[in-house]
């Protein structure tokens, strides 16, 4: 189980990754580096990045907030028997 701190930081890091997916502050911007414009850039550097982080993410951390409480996994009342999931009685 992850800790809630490690789990704030997960949180932290995919809305540090949605707020500068887009480079805001290089639209307008006719800079050109290596044949290519800058923000072109900028999101091919940022989904490398966001590569990586997903990366980590799926190795340490897949789940997060998903966990089921064991009392609960089966029933409420932890009997085993399994759901009535098509309505069938």
């Amino acid at each position: 189980m992850v800790r809630r701190t490690e789990a704030y930081g997960w949180a932290l890091a995919v809305g540090v990754l949605v707020v500068f997916a887009v480079p805001w502050f290089l639209w307008g911007s006719s800079q050109v580096a290596v044949g290519l414009p800058l923000w072109l850039w900028w999101h091919i550097a940022w989904m490398g990045l966001a590569s990586v982080v997903f990366y980590a993410f799926a190795r340490r951390a897949w789940g997060i907030g998903i966990e089921a409480e064991p009392s609960t996994a089966y029933g409420e009342a932890g009997s085993g028997e399994e759901a009535n999931v098509g309505g069938e009685a």
